[in-house]
């Protein structure tokens, strides 16, 4: 599960349901820091979304940040989810966006 860090990182750590979780600043449930792990396949929210992959998130560009750090580390799978309603035809994009290689929403994939 991803953990955010300070200067708008975050790393990921691994989780059990038996593990307790801990609020972050943000009011998210995160799991305690143990050891970093490197995903394979990351699911990443979305506020919207265009058929060409491009994601808008939240503001913060954690994810394009993290997705950055772990492509130098290794290949990774990066799926988006979303619901059909948020997609959009005229996406605003920055060289920093990162595209997603699937987008899955509650009526298609693409």
């Amino acid at each position: 599960m991803p953990v955010v860090k300070k200067n708008f990182d975050m790393d990921f750590y691994n989780f059990s349901f038996d593990d307790p979780l801990i609020i972050n600043k943000y009011g998210i449930p995160e799991p305690q820091k143990k050891s970093v792990v490197y995903p394979d396949i990351i699911l990443i929210p979305m506020v919207g979304f265009d058929k060409s992959l491009n994601r808008l998130g939240y503001g913060g560009g954690y994810y394009d940040r993290v997705i950055e750090k772990l492509m130098k580390k290794k290949k990774i799978l990066k799926i988006g989810l979303a619901f059909s309603a948020q997609q959009i035809n005229n996406l605003p994009i920055s060289k920093y966006d990162k595209k997603m290689d699937y987008i899955v929403t509650e009526k298609y994939i693409l």
